[in-house]
């Protein structure tokens, strides 16, 4: 693996359109006077990371040129509950995000920069909404069983659509002669005219439910709940929202906004590094729109290289 040298500075301030003091603050490049390892510790590295140059200090960002890739070494920290994000900074939201990385949120941007990606706008809530656009991306995982057998797959075939929320429909009022049961997770609102269902609905529930009435506003909703409640893998595709900087007013310093965390996410946050091109809520786990597909993932700690390109048009 080589590490990162100041001659690559002039190429990637020229693909990035920053200027050198922008580009050097978003990067953690290892230091030219790293000491050389040793002929034994050469013998160790791993030949897939010849050609590979670490853009940090933890060597967890690594930059493939000649490939065009950027690979983020990772670990699984959670295989089941909703999400915010894919992957997360360390000690920062692991607890609604599949996997970590020991990295600053500068070294993956410098590094979608180098392979080419082009900065786009985050996601903006007003003074009305505006989705993020960007270059999109594509981004498979690549991972070791127990046996030591290999496994690369689409990351999208991680989440899936979330069934452990609140889903609704419009319904001007419920059917004359339909009771509904207080056990049942299907509430009606009378306040806001709406028909509200909790969680995933079995086909048992969705006939009981359908036999109740001939109605077509109330079974077209009891359908509606059927269809979006059942999981589904994530078809949106993450793109390089580049999420921005802000000056410190006291001390002049900027701030990179994706150091919160916020690297690759699946609900829309104005600070991802990398985002969902789909209106995704973050407003709470009720409204979350995707969870952890928990029969792909595999156990916590589990070493996750997550390979990132551009994707073919």
């Amino acid at each position: 693996m080589k590490q990162f040298s100041s001659s690559w500075l002039p190429c990637l301030v020229v693909m990035s359109g920053l200027t050198t003091m922008q580009y050097l603050n978003a990067a953690d490049p290892v230091k030219k006077n790293t000491p050389k390892a040793n002929s034994e510790s050469k013998k160790k590295t791993n030949k897939q990371d010849d050609g590979l140059v670490a853009l940090n200090k933890q060597k967890t960002v690594l930059l493939d040129l000649e490939g065009k890739r950027l690979l983020l070494r990772t670990k699984v920290c959670l295989q089941e509950g909703v999400l915010e994000m894919l992957c997360c900074k360390k000690q920062t939201k692991e607890h609604e995000s599949i996997l970590s990385i020991d990295s600053s949120a500068k070294a993956i941007h410098a590094g979608l920069i180098a392979i080419g990606a082009k900065v786009g706008t985050p996601v903006k809530f007003s003074p009305k909404f505006q989705p993020p656009k960007g270059q999109k991306l594509s981004i498979f995982l690549q991972w070791k069983d127990k046996q030591g057998k290999l496994h690369r797959e689409p990351a999208q075939s991680w989440v899936r659509t979330a069934t452990n929320r609140y889903f609704t429909a419009k319904l001007d009022q419920l059917p004359e002669g339909v009771v509904i049961d207080k056990k049942s997770e299907l509430r009606y609102d009378e306040k806001y005219k709406e028909l509200i269902w909790f969680g995933q609905m079995s086909k048992k529930e969705r006939d009981a439910f359908l036999a109740k009435s001939r109605q077509k506003q109330f079974r077209a909703a009891i359908n509606k709940f059927y269809d979006e409640s059942q999981p589904r893998t994530m078809k949106a595709d993450w793109i390089f929202a580049g999420s921005g900087f802000s000056t410190d007013e006291a001390t002049g310093e900027k701030y990179y906004h994706a150091e919160s965390g916020d690297l690759i996410c699946v609900a829309n946050f104005p600070t991802a590094i990398i985002d969902v091109n789909i209106a995704s809520s973050a407003s709470g786990e009720g409204n979350l729109l995707f969870e952890a597909n928990q029969a792909k993932i595999p156990p916590r700690g589990t070493p996750v290289t997550i390979e990132i390109s551009l994707a073919k048009k």
